[in-house]
């Protein structure tokens, strides 16, 4: 049996999502800037594909732009509002975010910007007290994470909204995580750019969307042609428009059941963990509403982490390990290093992300597998 718990590094291709895009390889595979029968379709594709996904958004299709990926959309949100013509120096986030966040603050920081940390909490929560302590009229952009992709941790984003709006600062969230996954509505949270990626949601790696709100002005990132309303140069890849589009009215359709299935799994499996006895912390909040549903990262003291997802690959069940790898060492993750996990636990951490397509039974093989391998180690 092979059992894919790591949904949220990447997401298989649903099927009613390759049976979408099929005809956009073969038939309908015309350029969309071309003025002929082949190309002007596809112009009406894009934009009906937009439609779509700004009414289960709430927002207006003139506000989405189609990216190659989520790392490319939060790079051009927090480049582009870096590159207007802007006088405000500063920039605020947390430790625990998207290597796509950390590293491009990190760049801005040697052009000359200012960059805050918030400070979270054991939970993953940003300290909304430091955050209004932080804001200032210098402050060019907040850039949050909605759903930690380790951790879980759902931020309030309608009270960061609340305070960046006060002082009338923009206001990024890295949603890479959230959407599908949990209700989102734009007109609620009333943010400024929005990074979406939709290879976690079953659509095809190689899209995704930033949704730029009305008013909100930054400088383009991809120069050369007119596409995207001359925001976001290149050909429009219209197969994986189609995809991505798809997959957000399969994912809005079943998001309520999709909360209450896989919390119900994560719950069994920590509670077989408690029955057995084994030792080890849930990192992030409890399972909830301020969980993503089905992010479970466990860790185990005074085991390794890489010897846990090695003998649960020799069993055909795929996790993440709670660890960034580079060529010379293993290093416990930024994120758990931040919430502070303790040391005798922290190099035994596994990050487990349950999917739409998981069944019960890769559950209950997933939990037996883990208890042995656990006993094991011991």
């Amino acid at each position: 049996m092979e059992v894919y718990l790591d949904n949220a590094a990447t997401t298989k291709v649903s099927k009613p999502v390759y049976e979408a895009m099929k005809p956009y390889f073969k038939s309908s595979f015309g350029n969309p800037s071309s003025l002929h029968n082949k190309g002007i379709p596809m112009r009406k594709t894009i934009n009906t594909s937009k439609k779509k996904i700004a009414s289960l958004l709430h927002c207006a299709p003139t506000e989405l732009y189609f990216t190659s990926c989520g790392t490319e959309a939060t790079n051009w949100a927090l480049k582009g509002l870096a590159l207007s013509p802007s006088i405000k120096g500063e920039i605020i986030t947390t430790r625990i975010e998207h290597h796509a966040t950390t590293h491009t603050v990190e760049f801005l920081e040697k052009l000359g910007y200012i960059i805050h940390y918030v400070d979270v909490d054991n939970d993953g929560f940003i300290d909304l007290f430091q955050l209004e302590e932080l804001i200032n009229n210098n402050t060019l952009v907040v850039s949050i994470i909605y759903a930690n992709n380790e951790i879980g941790t759902v931020q309030n984003i309608e009270k960061i909204s609340e305070i960046c709006r006060a002082h009338s600062t923009y206001l990024h969230v890295d949603a890479v995580q959230a959407i599908t996954h949990i209700p989102l509505n734009l007109t609620e949270l009333q943010v400024d750019l929005m990074s979406i990626s939709g290879h976690k949601f079953h659509a095809p790696k190689g899209i995704g969307l930033l949704y730029i709100k009305e008013g909100t002005h930054i400088e383009n990132l991809i120069h050369g042609g007119q596409q995207e309303n001359e925001r976001r140069a290149g050909t429009e890849n219209v197969p994986y428009i189609v995809g991505i589009t798809k997959a957000f009215e399969e994912g809005m359709k079943v998001v309520e059941d999709y909360n209450d299935r896989l919390n119900q799994f994560a719950n069994e499996i920590l509670d077989a963990l408690k029955n057995e006895e084994i030792d080890f912390l849930l990192n992030g909040p409890k399972i909830g509403e301020n969980r993503l549903p089905g992010n479970l990262n466990i860790s185990f003291e005074e085991i390794d982490g890489s010897d846990i997802i090695f003998y649960l690959n020799k069993a055909g069940i795929y996790v993440s390990s709670g660890s960034a790898c580079n060529s010379e060492m293993i290093e416990p993750s930024h994120v758990l290093k931040e919430i502070n996990v303790p040391k005798d636990y922290i190099n035994g951490s596994i990050r487990v992300s349950i999917g739409q397509f998981t069944t019960h039974i890769e559950i209950t093989y997933f939990i037996k597998t883990l208890i042995n391998i656990i006993k094991k180690l011991k």
